[in-house]
């Protein structure tokens, strides 16, 4: 297995930082991966390096504001206008860097959390250039309701601290009841996983859990009212494999709203949806105590989606 990392050239100019782990053969498939809030893409390292093995390469970037792609100044910062945007933009960039590499390898790009609404974004729009997606830890209000009200308070605090402003009032409303959802907690990020060792790794890891400013959480509810409507969801090819996966105990979605995503996405028409709630686990199943039976399941998928014989595939 191999492991190198490299810097890529946004389209803006914005430089981003991208671990790829491979093999020493060719690879039969690549993944790429989109990472949640508040982390990076080292932490994905012992998935990406059983994939690896398995002749699957991983392309894994941190996304801007975030791990290497980041200075302390914009550390939680997507920019200042266009954030959203932008982001999405990143994967285009990513994909194209990779096309051009391995013109005739299927790509596959996985999005957790954060990663996974910037995916759906992604896929609205360039759905024909993947072989499958992966959706992680993500989440679905059937209305924007909810986004929308967020939002006036978003607006409020920006007012109120500026645009690289960091709010300690939206990250207590956000994220203390994921918090509470888990008794006899012994730290208040042990709705991420059960397994104490990630926790600690991620609680130790300066570039993890940090405070997002007030811009990024107004692009992130904007992108959030953007891939809610079935309608817009109908613009992602209706025969690209999806895999939908999470916990049964995460507090973003309690599973049953995972399943009202998948529901989401057969409702706008797409043929090729599958699910896989795994009891008891939390937020982020690729570092929970079973992220072994989650990373064989994913393996297992993606044999068959790479059987899925797709229409001829775009950059």
């Amino acid at each position: 297995m191999r492991h190198a990392a490299f810097w890529l050239t946004a389209n803006d100019g914005t430089q981003l930082y991208v671990n790829h782990w491979s093999s020493d053969e060719p690879p039969r498939a690549i993944i790429l991966i989109a990472h949640g809030m508040a982390e990076h893409s080292q932490r994905y390292a012992r998935f990406a390096q059983t994939l690896a093995a398995q002749g699957i390469s991983v392309f894994a970037l941190d996304q801007r504001g975030h791990g290497q792609s980041s200075t302390l100044a914009t550390l939680g910062h997507f920019a200042d206008e266009q954030g959203w945007h932008l982001v999405v933009n990143d994967l285009c960039c990513l994909n194209h860097y990779v096309r051009v590499r391995y013109p005739t390898t299927p790509i596959f790009l996985l999005g957790h959390s954060l990663g996974s609404y910037i995916a759906i974004a992604y896929l609205m729009q360039h759905s024909c250039s993947l072989q499958g997606a992966i959706l992680s830890g993500s989440n679905y209000f059937k209305t924007s309701r909810r986004y929308r009200a967020a939002m006036t308070l978003a607006r409020f605090e920006r007012w109120r601290l500026g645009k690289t402003g960091r709010s300690q009032l939206l990250q207590t409303l956000v994220f203390y009841p994921y918090q509470r959802a888990v008794k006899q907690r012994r730290t208040d990020w042990d709705w991420l996983s059960r397994d104490a060792a990630q926790v600690d790794a991620y609680i130790a890891d300066p570039l993890c859990g940090f405070t997002c400013t007030t811009q990024l959480w107004l692009d992130f509810l904007g992108g959030l009212q953007h891939v809610t409507p079935v309608r817009n969801l109908v613009q992602i090819d209706n025969d690209l494999p999806v895999l939908v996966i999470g916990g049964d105990a995460d507090p973003i979605h309690h599973g049953h709203r995972l399943i009202d995503l998948a529901n989401a996405l057969r409702e706008s028409g797409n043929r090729a949806v599958d699910i896989r709630l795994y009891p008891q686990a939390r937020h982020e199943v690729l570092q929970e105590i079973n992220h072994a039976e989650v990373t064989a399941d994913i393996i297992r998928w993606l044999d068959t989606a790479l059987a899925h014989q797709r229409s001829m595939l775009l950059t």
